[in-house]
Parts: structure tokens; C-alpha cells; sequence
């Protein structure tokens, strides 16, 4: 899929809702799977799995993350990226085997208001994936709360200058981790 056929799912996607995520290896001749996305406001990011559809590293895949602005009622891309997806990328990982229960793995940050005519008063739209332990079935964001799906791969959207604090949560909804997001990339700090 080339990056406007991309673009073209992700606003299906925005639209319409994620399908039910499939946890198993994908059928030969597939390129695009959505993972996970996440709407705050009027802002949204949509997280995609894509293989490599010219045949040359089998089994190679990666992981994008595009967000958006909804503008007059109307989904509008602003930007995306992304890397290599890990080994075995919808296979659910614990707490163990990733380090921790929450683990950033990529994010990215693009202009919502790229059409000002002044350089000054830019306003961002943040995003970060995160790879979620199977003993966690929800995060929260705030005060949202984002339900991770089985293949523990969960994105999270903000305008705020203030990353927010994402929390991992077992099933009685007891925090099991916490992940400071900072604007820098510091070291992350295990809370548990």
C-alpha cells in the first residue's frame, strides 16, 4: 500500500471503527493490518501494521502511527511515521518479557495548525505507541480510559504541552505501572 491508500483506510478507520484485530500471523498477500486508535477531542491518531508487499525481506513488517485533526466535522491527515515492527509483532508479551508493563516503542509529533501565516502560535498534536503486558487489560490517560486489545499494542493522542501520565491497569482496575511521558527522551521509570 502506498501512503494514500494508507491515509484513505485510516479515515475508514476514524470513521467507521476498528474491526475486530486478528492475534494470529497474517495471511500471505496481506499489507495492512490496524492495530489500535485513539480519539481525544478533535484530535486522533490511528496505528497500522504494514508487511512488505515487494517480497524482498520476507516477514518483514512495520509499525506507523498517522494522526489527524477533525476540521468542520472533517478528518484531516497531518502526519505520520513509524519503524520496524518487533519479531512476532501481535503476539502478547508479560510483564516479564517486556521489562515492564508498559513499554514506548515510538512516537511522533506533527503541526495541527500548519496554515498560520505567522511562525509563532504552532499547536502540536503528540502521539506514543506502547507495547501493554498481557496482565494489563486497560490504560488510563487521565481521565480516559483506552481498553487494550489482545495483541497489547495500544496508541495514545494528546494536544496537551504536558505529556500525560499513562497508567497500566489489571482487570479490577488497580494501577500495575505507571509511564511518565516526557517531551525529552529520558529514560523511562518503572513505577512497580
Amino acid at each position: 500500500m502506498n501512503d494514500h491508500e494508507v491515509n484513505e483506510e485510516c479515515l475508514r478507520l476514524l470513521r467507521d471503527g476498528l474491526p475486530d484485530i486478528r492475534t494470529e500471523v497474517p495471511d500471505v498477500g496481506l499489507t495492512f493490518l490496524p492495530l489500535c486508535l485513539d480519539v481525544d477531542g478533535d484530535v486522533a491518531v490511528v496505528t497500522v501494521l504494514t508487511f512488505d508487499e515487494t517480497g524482498n525481506v520476507p516477514g518483514e513488517s512495520f509499525i506507523d502511527g498517522w494522526t489527524f485533526h477533525r476540521r468542520n466535522g472533517e478528518w484531516m491527515a497531518l502526519g505520520g511515521g513509524g519503524g520496524a515492527a518487533p519479531a512476532e509483532p501481535l503476539a502478547r508479551r508479560s510483564a516479564a518479557e517486556l521489562g515492564r508493563h508498559l513499554r514506548r516503542y515510538g512516537s511522533g509529533r506533527t503541526v495541527r495548525n500548519a496554515d498560520r501565516l505567522l511562525p509563532w502560535g504552532a499547536k502540536y498534536v503528540n502521539q506514543v505507541r506502547l507495547r501493554v503486558a498481557a496482565e494489563a487489560t486497560q490504560i488510563r490517560v487521565g481521565r480516559r480510559v483506552i481498553p487494550v486489545p489482545q495483541h497489547g499494542h495500544v496508541a495514545v493522542v494528546w494536544t496537551a504541552r504536558r505529556a500525560p501520565l499513562i497508567e497500566a491497569l489489571d482487570p479490577a482496575g488497580r494501577v500495575l505501572d505507571a509511564l511518565e511521558l516526557e517531551r525529552s527522551q529520558t529514560p523511562e521509570r518503572n513505577s512497580a
